[in-house]
Protein backbone atom coordinates (compact mmCIF):
# COMPACT_ATOMS: atom_id res chain seq x y z
CA UNK A 1 0.00 0.00 0.00
CA UNK A 2 1.09 3.15 -1.01
CA UNK A 3 -0.01 6.10 0.47
CA UNK A 4 -0.54 9.43 -1.63
CA UNK A 5 1.28 12.99 -0.43
CA UNK A 6 -0.97 16.13 -2.30
CA UNK A 7 0.81 17.47 -4.66
CA UNK A 8 -0.49 20.98 -3.19
CA UNK A 9 -0.79 23.01 -6.72
CA UNK A 10 -0.70 26.33 -6.07
CA UNK A 11 -3.90 28.19 -5.58
CA UNK A 12 -5.16 32.15 -6.60
CA UNK A 13 -3.99 33.17 -2.89
CA UNK A 14 -1.14 31.42 -2.58
CA UNK A 15 0.23 32.66 -5.62
CA UNK A 16 0.14 36.38 -4.89
CA UNK A 17 2.79 37.97 -3.85
CA UNK A 18 2.41 39.42 -0.04
CA UNK A 19 1.67 43.31 -1.03
CA UNK A 20 -1.15 41.87 -3.66
CA UNK A 21 -3.14 39.96 -0.40
CA UNK A 22 -2.33 42.83 1.91
CA UNK A 23 -4.31 45.17 -0.34
CA UNK A 24 -7.21 42.01 -1.04
CA UNK A 25 -7.30 42.27 2.85
CA UNK A 26 -7.70 45.61 3.00
CA UNK A 27 -10.18 46.07 0.58
CA UNK A 28 -12.02 43.09 1.72
CA UNK A 29 -13.95 41.26 4.54
CA UNK A 30 -13.87 38.53 6.89
CA UNK A 31 -17.06 36.10 6.66
CA UNK A 32 -18.25 33.27 7.62
CA UNK A 33 -20.89 31.17 6.89
CA UNK A 34 -22.37 27.72 8.70
CA UNK A 35 -22.84 25.10 6.57
CA UNK A 36 -25.59 24.27 4.42
CA UNK A 37 -25.94 27.94 3.53
CA UNK A 38 -25.05 29.72 0.37
CA UNK A 39 -22.16 31.83 -0.49
CA UNK A 40 -23.33 32.65 -3.82
CA UNK A 41 -26.72 32.29 -5.89
CA UNK A 42 -27.42 30.54 -9.84
CA UNK A 43 -28.49 33.58 -11.27
CA UNK A 44 -27.78 36.91 -9.18
CA UNK A 45 -26.15 39.71 -10.46
CA UNK A 46 -22.43 39.31 -9.07
CA UNK A 47 -21.44 41.92 -7.00
CA UNK A 48 -18.31 39.97 -4.68
CA UNK A 49 -15.83 37.56 -5.74
CA UNK A 50 -14.67 35.29 -2.16
CA UNK A 51 -11.58 33.87 -1.82
CA UNK A 52 -11.57 31.01 0.59
CA UNK A 53 -10.08 30.97 3.85
CA UNK A 54 -10.41 27.82 5.33
CA UNK A 55 -13.56 25.36 4.97
CA UNK A 56 -15.21 23.34 1.52
CA UNK A 57 -17.78 24.82 -0.48
CA UNK A 58 -19.47 22.73 -3.59
CA UNK A 59 -20.28 23.95 -7.28
CA UNK A 60 -23.80 23.08 -8.16
CA UNK A 61 -26.25 23.92 -10.83
CA UNK A 62 -29.77 23.51 -11.12
CA UNK A 63 -31.29 21.81 -13.93
CA UNK A 64 -34.86 22.60 -15.53
CA UNK A 65 -36.33 19.61 -13.43
CA UNK A 66 -35.14 21.20 -10.81
CA UNK A 67 -32.39 18.47 -9.53
CA UNK A 68 -28.98 19.85 -8.34
CA UNK A 69 -26.06 18.82 -10.33
CA UNK A 70 -22.26 18.73 -8.55
CA UNK A 71 -19.70 20.04 -10.74
CA UNK A 72 -16.78 20.56 -8.23
CA UNK A 73 -15.67 21.62 -5.02
CA UNK A 74 -13.43 24.60 -4.09
CA UNK A 75 -11.61 25.04 -0.77
CA UNK A 76 -8.96 27.06 1.25
CA UNK A 77 -7.04 29.38 -0.81
CA UNK A 78 -9.33 29.26 -3.78
CA UNK A 79 -10.58 32.44 -5.97
CA UNK A 80 -14.66 31.98 -6.33
CA UNK A 81 -17.37 34.15 -8.37
CA UNK A 82 -15.13 36.16 -10.60
CA UNK A 83 -16.43 34.82 -13.56
CA UNK A 84 -20.02 36.39 -13.56
CA UNK A 85 -18.23 39.62 -12.14
CA UNK A 86 -15.43 39.68 -14.66
CA UNK A 87 -18.44 39.21 -17.73
CA UNK A 88 -21.24 41.32 -15.81
CA UNK A 89 -23.04 38.33 -16.11
CA UNK A 90 -25.38 36.29 -13.68
CA UNK A 91 -24.13 33.48 -11.80
CA UNK A 92 -24.32 30.22 -13.36
CA UNK A 93 -23.72 28.19 -10.43
CA UNK A 94 -24.57 28.01 -6.79
CA UNK A 95 -21.70 27.74 -4.15
CA UNK A 96 -22.63 26.41 -0.70
CA UNK A 97 -21.08 25.55 2.64
CA UNK A 98 -20.16 22.11 2.92
CA UNK A 99 -19.24 22.55 6.50
CA UNK A 100 -18.47 26.15 8.03
CA UNK A 101 -17.03 28.20 5.65
CA UNK A 102 -14.36 31.09 6.71
CA UNK A 103 -13.89 33.72 3.05
CA UNK A 104 -12.75 37.24 2.31
CA UNK A 105 -15.46 38.99 0.85
CA UNK A 106 -14.21 41.46 -1.92
CA UNK A 107 -16.84 44.19 -3.37
CA UNK A 108 -16.98 44.49 -7.03
CA UNK A 109 -15.57 47.99 -7.54
CA UNK A 110 -12.78 46.86 -4.99
CA UNK A 111 -11.52 44.12 -7.01
CA UNK A 112 -11.40 45.72 -10.21
CA UNK A 113 -9.72 48.98 -8.36
CA UNK A 114 -7.43 45.64 -7.14
CA UNK A 115 -7.01 44.46 -10.55
CA UNK A 116 -6.08 47.81 -11.61
CA UNK A 117 -3.26 48.79 -9.03
CA UNK A 118 -1.90 44.70 -9.55
CA UNK A 119 -2.27 43.82 -12.80
CA UNK A 120 -0.01 40.76 -11.94
CA UNK A 121 -2.99 39.38 -10.79
CA UNK A 122 -4.52 38.55 -13.63
CA UNK A 123 -2.49 35.52 -14.98
CA UNK A 124 -3.35 33.87 -12.20
CA UNK A 125 -6.93 34.42 -12.69
CA UNK A 126 -6.36 33.07 -16.42
CA UNK A 127 -4.59 30.09 -15.09
CA UNK A 128 -7.45 28.98 -12.56
CA UNK A 129 -9.57 29.52 -15.34
CA UNK A 130 -7.40 27.24 -17.77
CA UNK A 131 -7.39 24.84 -15.00
CA UNK A 132 -11.02 24.78 -14.24
CA UNK A 133 -11.97 24.71 -17.73
CA UNK A 134 -9.40 21.25 -18.48
CA UNK A 135 -11.37 19.63 -15.33
CA UNK A 136 -14.56 19.91 -17.23
CA UNK A 137 -13.44 18.63 -20.43
CA UNK A 138 -11.64 15.75 -18.20
CA UNK A 139 -15.28 15.57 -16.42
CA UNK A 140 -17.20 15.12 -20.02
CA UNK A 141 -14.78 12.77 -21.50
CA UNK A 142 -15.09 10.26 -18.82
CA UNK A 143 -18.69 10.78 -18.32
CA UNK A 144 -18.95 9.05 -22.21
CA UNK A 145 -15.88 6.80 -21.30
CA UNK A 146 -16.24 5.39 -18.38
CA UNK A 147 -18.47 3.13 -16.26
CA UNK A 148 -20.09 5.10 -12.91
CA UNK A 149 -17.67 3.22 -10.50
CA UNK A 150 -14.75 4.11 -12.86
CA UNK A 151 -15.50 7.89 -13.03
CA UNK A 152 -16.08 8.04 -9.55
CA UNK A 153 -12.00 6.31 -9.05
CA UNK A 154 -11.10 8.88 -11.34
CA UNK A 155 -12.50 11.71 -9.01
CA UNK A 156 -11.52 10.61 -6.21
CA UNK A 157 -7.86 10.61 -7.16
CA UNK A 158 -7.99 13.89 -8.81
CA UNK A 159 -9.64 15.30 -5.32
CA UNK A 160 -6.97 13.70 -3.44
CA UNK A 161 -4.53 15.24 -5.67
CA UNK A 162 -6.11 18.86 -5.79
CA UNK A 163 -7.49 19.12 -2.58
CA UNK A 164 -6.54 16.01 -0.03
CA UNK A 165 -5.16 16.76 3.35
CA UNK A 166 -2.84 14.12 5.31
CA UNK A 167 -5.16 11.45 7.38
CA UNK A 168 -3.44 8.94 9.37
CA UNK A 169 -1.92 7.28 6.68
CA UNK A 170 -3.60 8.37 3.38
CA UNK A 171 -5.13 11.43 1.68
CA UNK A 172 -8.78 12.92 3.39
CA UNK A 173 -10.91 14.30 0.15
CA UNK A 174 -13.12 17.45 0.47
CA UNK A 175 -16.66 16.26 2.74
CA UNK A 176 -19.00 15.18 -0.39
CA UNK A 177 -21.89 12.95 0.70
CA UNK A 178 -22.57 9.87 -1.42
CA UNK A 179 -25.16 11.39 -3.56
CA UNK A 180 -23.05 14.35 -3.73
CA UNK A 181 -20.21 12.32 -4.98
CA UNK A 182 -22.57 10.53 -7.33
CA UNK A 183 -24.23 13.79 -8.56
CA UNK A 184 -20.24 14.99 -9.63
CA UNK A 185 -19.82 11.86 -11.54
CA UNK A 186 -23.58 11.14 -12.70
CA UNK A 187 -23.96 8.11 -10.99
CA UNK A 188 -26.63 6.71 -9.09
CA UNK A 189 -26.36 6.61 -4.82
CA UNK A 190 -26.13 2.91 -5.07
CA UNK A 191 -23.61 2.53 -7.38
CA UNK A 192 -21.46 5.07 -5.32
CA UNK A 193 -21.99 3.14 -2.04
CA UNK A 194 -21.34 -0.14 -4.20
CA UNK A 195 -18.41 0.93 -5.12
CA UNK A 196 -16.71 2.70 -1.82
CA UNK A 197 -17.81 -0.95 -0.11
CA UNK A 198 -15.84 -2.95 -2.58
CA UNK A 199 -12.70 -0.42 -2.19
CA UNK A 200 -13.30 -0.42 1.85
CA UNK A 201 -13.00 -4.24 1.48
CA UNK A 202 -9.88 -4.06 -0.41
CA UNK A 203 -8.27 -1.31 1.73
CA UNK A 204 -8.17 1.14 -0.75
CA UNK A 205 -10.19 3.56 1.57
CA UNK A 206 -11.49 4.19 4.85
CA UNK A 207 -14.63 5.79 5.46
CA UNK A 208 -17.15 7.24 7.83
CA UNK A 209 -19.98 9.41 7.29
CA UNK A 210 -19.40 12.77 5.00
CA UNK A 211 -15.49 11.36 5.22
CA UNK A 212 -13.29 9.34 2.99
CA UNK A 213 -10.01 8.82 3.40
CA UNK A 214 -7.73 7.36 0.25
CA UNK A 215 -5.38 4.68 1.43
CA UNK A 216 -3.82 3.65 -1.47
CA UNK A 217 -4.04 5.71 -4.82
CA UNK A 218 -2.05 2.84 -6.94
CA UNK A 219 -4.34 0.55 -6.04
CA UNK A 220 -7.36 2.38 -7.44
CA UNK A 221 -5.52 3.58 -10.10
CA UNK A 222 -5.16 -0.37 -11.16
CA UNK A 223 -8.39 -1.19 -11.12
CA UNK A 224 -8.83 1.94 -13.51
CA UNK A 225 -5.78 -0.40 -15.62
CA UNK A 226 -3.82 2.71 -15.28
CA UNK A 227 -0.01 2.58 -14.41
Amino acid sequence: MTPVEPSRPENFWSSLEPPAREALLRGGRVRTFPAGTHLLLQGERPDQVLIIKSGWAKVAVGDLEGREVVIAVRGPGELVGETGLLNDSPRTATLTALHPVSALSVTRPRFAAFLNDHPQAWPLIYRTASRRLAQSDGRIVALGSLDGAARLARLMLALAEESGTPDEGGVRLPPLSQEELGSCVDASRETVARALRDWRQRGLIRTRWRRIVLLDPEGLRKLLGES
